[in-house]
């Protein structure tokens, strides 16, 4: 749908320079740089061009191109050139449906008539920065969905209409409870009183349900000095997502993205016995971390949030005890506020990472070992 999503583009807005188009988890979009305005209301348009198309059965043809003759295919097609030229292998595959040719891995269907013209929506425009950078372009993004059946479609649509009436950032500003200004900034939210009484409530229910848990509380500034982050790890590993540092006195400090290097600190802060162990430092830290603009979203996306951050020294012989335990209370404390219902996934070593294999390979164990006591179905999210 993707593909004949911008071969309808193509067809009605010629001199279109084209982005990246996949399937997403709720269908599918694709970028454009449009040589005109489009709007929501051009949509419909959009829409009975792509229902002509299905109309005409076209195929999905697969075939594999050398860099050279692609660099050839697409020399009008900037976003594209970009692809061609970073990829690694020596031959590329596309496809072509009717006029439209495009980089892709697929697979596709074989042809369009396995797609119902009736159980497709156009759902929405966006603004998209080309590879999510800011400074790059900032491109057209339409958004679709799809299903096999009309039917289908009419009840997704039913579920999507009934979620907005419930949509946090509506019902967030109507009883007041929380702030979104752009003037303040974009994805920094300020409490509201009435919100701040829905907040108190459970940052006292957390201190309690903790404390009783043996954590014990501590609290830590908002920045740190840039060299704690480097010796932590986090500006190697995690620096995309840090704002950039501040200098102060001759000194180079950062905006805390998380809480860990200072609980870290405490923790060394004197000789500590292994008889003291497990020792459990818990806090509601707030942090800030660099989301691209176009990511933000309500309270689900922000830039500065606090977090019921906690941090457990124990021996390695305890790991799995701790572990368990973690898991079982903190199912409890998301049932106490109403999820019953959980996707869980053990996430792998990612391409970034410290530590060593051997040493990953015991951590993800002793959580499968967790998730299994817990007996709890688990899918597994490799490089997560």
């Amino acid at each position: 749908m993707a593909h004949i999503l911008a071969y309808a583009v193509q067809e009605l807005y010629p001199g279109t320079k084209f982005g990246i188009g996949p399937a997403v988890e709720n269908g599918f979009y694709y970028d454009f740089e449009l040589p005109c305005q489009v709007s929501p209301e051009d949509l419909p348009k959009i829409e009975k061009k792509i229902k002509e198309l299905l109309k005409e059965n076209l195929s999905f043809k697969k075939r594999k191109a050398k860099k050279a003759s692609l660099l050839v295919l697409f020399k009008k097609q900037p976003y594209k050139l970009e692809l061609a030229k970073e990829a690694k292998e020596k031959e590329i595959s596309l496809y072509k449906s009717g006029k439209f040719v495009d980089l892709c891995k697929g697979p596709h269907v074989k042809s369009a008539k396995e797609i119902n013209p009736d159980a497709f929506k156009l759902t929405k425009i966006a603004g998209a920065y080309w590879r999510g950078d800011e400074k790059r372009p900032m491109l057209t993004r339409i958004y679709g969905i799809a299903f096999r059946t009309k039917k289908e479609l009419k009840k997704f649509l039913e579920i999507q209409e009934e979620a907005e009436k419930r949509d946090h950032r509506v019902l967030g500003q109507k009883l007041e409870l929380f702030l979104l200004d752009e003037k303040i900034g974009a994805g920094l939210p300020v409490w509201q009183p009435k919100g701040m009484v829905l907040r108190k409530i459970i940052e006292d229910y957390l201190y309690k349900e903790l404390t009783s848990k043996e954590y014990q509380w501590i609290a830590s500034p908002h920045i740190g000095k840039l060299s704690l982050w480097k010796t932590s790890g986090h500006w190697d590993l995690y620096r995309e997502n840090m704002y950039s540092p501040i200098k102060i006195e001759e000194e180079q400090y950062i905006l805390k993205p998380m809480n860990c290097p200072f609980q870290v600190k405490v923790f060394q802060s004197k000789i500590r016995s292994y008889r003291d162990l497990p020792i459990k430092y818990a806090e509601l830290g707030t942090v800030y971390r660099y989301e691209r603009s176009g990511v933000l979203h309500g309270l689900t996306r922000v830039r500065g949030f606090t977090q019921d951050d906690a941090h457990i020294w124990c021996t390695p012989e305890q790991t799995a005890k701790e572990v368990t335990l973690l898991l079982k209370e903190g199912l409890k404390i998301l049932k106490r506020f109403g999820f019953k219902n959980f996707n869980v996934y053990v996430s792998t070593k990612p391409e970034k990472y410290a530590g060593t294999d051997k040493e990953w390979k015991k951590a993800t164990n002793i959580l499968i070992y967790a998730l299994k006591k817990a007996r709890l179905k688990y899918e597994t999210d490799p490089g997560g």
